[in-house]
Order: C-alpha cells, then sequence, then structure tokens
C-alpha cells in the first residue's frame, strides 16, 4: 500500500523517489525534508481515516483507497507548489543534524 499512497501524492513510486534522492538501502523517510515527510504522514493518516469508514475488503478495494489517501495529500502538495512557485518533490535530503557539544559538569556551588 505505500507504493501507492506514494504514487497518489509525489507522482512517484517509491523505488523512483529513491533513485531521485539516490539511495540504495537507506530509508527513503529518513531522507526527506520536512515537508516531503509531512505530506507523507498526511497521505498515511488521511488513508488510514477513509479506510476506517469505509472499511475496504480485498486488495484493489484497499488500493482504490490507499490513492485516495495519497490524492489528499496530492492537492495540497499541489497548492503548495502553487504558492511557492517550487517543487516539494526534491533529490535534496534533510541537512545533517548538528553536532551536540559536549556537556561540561557545572561547578557545584556551595551554600553555607
Amino acid at each position: 500500500m505505500t507504493d501507492e499512497i506514494t504514487k497518489a501524492w509525489a507522482g512517484r513510486s517509491v523505488k523512483d523517489y529513491k533513485k531521485l534522492k539516490n539511495l540504495k538501502k537507506q530509508n527513503l523517510r529518513d531522507n526527506m525534508t520536512n515537508l516531503e515527510l509531512v505530506l507523507n504522514m498526511l497521505a498515511e493518516a488521511s488513508t488510514s481515516e477513509i479506510s476506517k469508514k469505509k472499511k475496504p475488503e480485498g486488495l484493489p478495494a484497499n488500493q482504490q483507497i490507499a490513492r485516495e489517501g495519497g490524492h489528499v495529500a496530492g492537492k495540497a502538495r499541489a497548492e503548495i507548489e502553487k504558492q511557492t512557485g517550487e517543487s516539494v518533490i526534491t533529490g535534496r535530503r534533510p541537512h545533517a543534524l548538528p553536532e551536540k557539544k559536549p556537556v561540561t559538569p557545572s561547578r557545584k556551588k556551595r551554600y553555607r
């Protein structure tokens, strides 16, 4: 179902999305930008809610629900792209988190 959801909101399969980001065995979700991740989560949550209401039975019905849920996020993606003039889907990976500075023990204050 993940592939159906991704095709519906991102316009490409998971395999093609991973190629775009030049990923081999890495997790796609770990390499999405914040906006890509939010839209992916919207697609999954929408699919889940639609499925609860429609109670699909069998693979074809579940695939249709996955496409419907992905379509919700696809509409949001299209509107964001319209407003920003830029594609949400990118080969760019999120920046690495800044390194944490080591914590130095603070001096204990003596109270009298």
